[in-house]
């Protein structure tokens, strides 16, 4: 109803503009453009909004473990949505994950799973500790990446 409406005022203005006379619109007409431009505007805000910065997008890229292990972030397509590559010491598994806030949600074995943001102390892994750039999918399954603040050198 609303495009027909549109399309009909549109005719109305080329047959106007044809005939070298003044268009007027009908107020239906008026109220269809109004719409047109309000749907305009919400996909345009909706075009934004995806192509916002998620919070879990300063994770792509590897982490790293204790013993080899690896945690690998990578964006798959469409905003929110990540391929995480774990290696444990059984080997490397792929999954999908999608962000929920300030973490990604995953399945793993049938289970549901989240990798969120930690710190080595938070991981339970002694090798971690200390360290405040990190990811954890469950405790003693932590992943570092180098802290990214320069620290202040020991006085010898």
């Amino acid at each position: 109803m609303k495009r027909s409406a549109l399309s009909l005022a549109t005719v109305l203005l080329l047959v106007a503009c044809a005939r070298g006379e003044k268009a007027e619109l009908p107020a239906n007409a008026v109220a269809a453009e109004n719409l047109a431009a309000e749907v305009q505007e919400e996909a345009a805000a909706a075009d934004n909004a995806a192509q916002a910065v998620l919070p879990t997008d300063a994770w792509v890229g590897k982490w790293i473990g204790v013993e080899g292990l690896v945690l690998d972030v990578q964006k798959a397509g469409e905003p929110g949505k990540y391929m995480l590559g774990v290696t444990l010491l059984d080997g490397t598994k792929s999954y999908e994950g999608t962000a929920d806030g300030e973490v990604i949600r995953f399945t793993r074995d049938g289970r549901p799973e989240s990798v969120r943001a930690a710190t080595g102390d938070e991981t339970g892994l002694k090798w971690l500790a200390g360290k405040q750039n990190c990811l954890m999918i469950q405790q003693g399954e932590g992943f570092c990446r180098d802290d990214l603040t320069p620290k202040a050198p020991v006085a010898k």
